[in-house]
């Protein structure tokens, strides 16, 4: 069902990688969050990391906009479903304003979500080495594209007040409004290492002092009251609001988007356990999301902390995240690596993906792993980066053979063979390969994907943990909770 949704709402780009749009749009959420707004983050593209700071700073779970994983159609379903019920929503760019998935245009740019969305746009531009040309820099992204409203420009990294003055006069001469000046200053601490920032897990106590900090420099050095008065200029967005049960009920063929949703599945819910903690951080939250609403209980554990599976589980998730950096205390914990070795070998459904994928492997940079896997994984010089289209080979727990989608790889390391006897994708583009693993009730892959864009996978997952449970094998019975 068409709605109106009419959330006020920034997009904080930039003319390039590095400007420092994490800086402000994190500092912006949690300055706005200090103030008593309840405030919905967003990040364009397929970044896990980011999203973790920006639920620190607001409180609420960072949800991910990409065009290309989930197409343009669903963008703004996505973006009010996210941001229900919030006085503004911010959403941080990636890469430039313009740059998106190599060789497709604005696809999955920061541009065409700024443009789905309806959503005004700062420029975020790192001006410590110019001062008029600046203005010539600002003219020329808000005139390449007509469709993109840029609503006004934050400096960073101002050397000066003469710096700034000179700034401010050069955009003033190009009628580009000065929202916000940030000075040069030793980065907050925000620690990097080989994939960007430290996931939120890993330092929860730095990350908190981090990101008040950044709201300190935002505060101080942004016009607040300008920003806001800017993000309630965005037009109502008429779209529909996008909901798991509905999503599950039309991948299944049943009644059109705004037909009454059926109930969920009745009788024993299958438990689903779901990898976290400070070795597997990324997900997106649309994925338990999707798995509660197709009828299990989603409970999370953490590989690092505990030696056995949650009670009954029937269905195993372990997404993405570092688990090179804790190989040492994965591999120590041999209570659990033996259980999800047993729960595989005993036909139990698992959905790895990247990390997962090297958690499932016999040995990670010679340490020991579960060993599901007949292949063993190491760090690499050589960075996989970027946007897939994918097709399944082979039938499995998580998606009939010749299901297509669009994922995203990420990674330092290499696992060899990259593929087993039964693969899990053929990837169409931009090259053509087969990668992963199909064992039992195993799907394991590099690849990175967004069930928002395919919820049957979701529902088949599912569907096979409860038929897991029901068989005996694994898990058992709980109450319907």
């Amino acid at each position: 069902m068409v709605t109106s949704v009419n959330v006020p709402r920034l997009v904080i780009a930039a003319p390039s990688s590095g400007s420092g749009k994490t800086t402000v749009a994190t500092g912006l959420m949690a300055a706005f969050a200090e103030r008593g707004l309840a405030v919905s983050p967003h990040k364009a593209g397929p970044d896990y990391i980011d999203p973790g700071y920006h639920a620190l700073a607001t409180g609420r779970p960072g949800r991910n906009l990409d065009a290309f994983m989930c197409g343009p159609e669903l963008v703004a379903p996505l973006f009010a479903h996210g941001s229900a019920g919030c006085d503004l929503a911010v959403v941080e760019g990636v890469m430039g304003l313009y740059d998106g998935a190599a060789g497709r245009g604005e696809l999955a740019s920061t541009a065409q979500v700024a443009k789905l969305l309806r959503a005004p746009v700062v420029l975020v531009v790192d001006a410590s080495s110019q001062s008029r040309s600046v203005a010539a820099l600002v003219h020329g992204f808000a005139s390449f594209d007509p469709q993109v409203r840029l609503g006004g420009v934050i400096l960073n990294k101002v050397g000066s007040d003469r710096h700034e003055v000179m700034l401010r006069e050069a955009l003033e001469e190009a009628g580009t409004p000065v929202l916000g000046v940030l000075r040069r200053a030793p980065q907050v601490a925000t620690p990097s290492r080989h994939l960007g920032l430290v996931p939120v897990a890993e330092r929860r106590a730095d990350a908190l002092a981090s990101v008040a900090a950044l709201a300190g420099q935002v505060r101080a050095g942004c016009d607040l009251e300008s920003l806001l008065a800017l993000a309630r200029t965005a037009p109502p967005l008429d779209c529909a609001v996008w909901s798991p049960r509905e999503a599950l009920a039309q991948a299944a063929g049943g009644a059109p988007a705004g037909s009454p949703v059926p109930p969920a599945p009745a009788g024993p819910r299958p438990v689903v356990a779901v990898a976290g903690g400070p070795a597997f951080t990324f997900s997106y939250a649309e994925h338990a999301e999707l798995l509660t609403a197709a009828g299990a209980q989603v409970v999370a554990f953490d590989p690092l902390r505990d030696e056995a599976l949650p009670e009954g589980t029937s269905g195993l998730v372990i997404g993405g995240g570092f688990p090179e950096v804790y190989a040492p205390e994965l591999s120590a914990n041999e209570p659990l690596r033996a259980a999800v070795a047993a729960f595989a070998e005993a036909g139990g459904p698992v959905a790895a993906e990247c990390a997962g994928l090297l958690y499932l492997a016999g040995s990670l940079d010679g340490k020991p792993m579960c060993g599901v896997l007949d292949a063993d994984a190491r760090m690499s010089e050589r960075l996989t980066l970027g946007y897939r289209e994918a097709v399944a080979v082979a039938d499995s727990s998580l998606a009939a053979n010749g299901t297509r989608l669009r994922g995203h790889e990420f990674h330092r390391t290499v696992i060899e063979p990259g593929a087993g006897t039964t693969p899990a994708w053929g990837f169409t583009h931009p090259e053509r390969r087969v990668e992963g693993f199909v064992r039992g009730g195993v799907h394991a892959s590099y690849l990175h994907t967004h069930w928002a864009a395919q919820p049957s996978v979701a529902a088949r997952f599912t569907a096979a943990a409860r038929a897991a449970a029901g068989s005996g094998a694994v898990g058992g019975d709980r109450d319907g909770g």
